[in-house]
């Protein structure tokens, strides 16, 4: 059974910081693509980043230059550094693993940028 199990998600002031985790169990980490995405109320679910098995990444447009993915084949977790947030960033984040044509969710964190 796989589990993605986030967190790190919080209330955080415009310009600061925030990392989230997500870990995985149940799978073949170091071979799955691993990805965060995000929904705000009211917009479709969207790309932030993603983290292949050889850990080239790729970035939403809106996010490039201020946050940055990474893996811990070792711990079997994912992270997101979200730095310089936006009130804009304000979203429910979900952890994602896509394993050939297989992709599985988290429950997601909600992460609120506002003063």
């Amino acid at each position: 059974q796989v589990q993605l199990v986030e967190s790190g998600g919080g209330l955080v002031q415009p310009g600061g910081s925030l990392r989230l985790s997500c870990a995985a169990s149940g799978i073949i980490f170091s071979s799955t693509v691993m990805g965060w995405y995000r929904q705000a109320p009211g917009n479709q679910r969207e790309l932030v980043a993603t983290i292949s098995s050889d850990r080239n990444t790729n970035y939403g447009d809106s996010v490039k230059g201020r946050f940055t993915i990474s893996r811990d084949n070792a711990w079997n977790t994912v992270y997101l550094q979200m730095n310089s947030l936006k009130p804009e960033d304000t979203a429910v984040y979900y952890c994602n693993a896509r394993y050939y044509a297989y992709s599985y969710w988290g429950q997601g964190t909600q992460v609120t940028v506002s003063s």
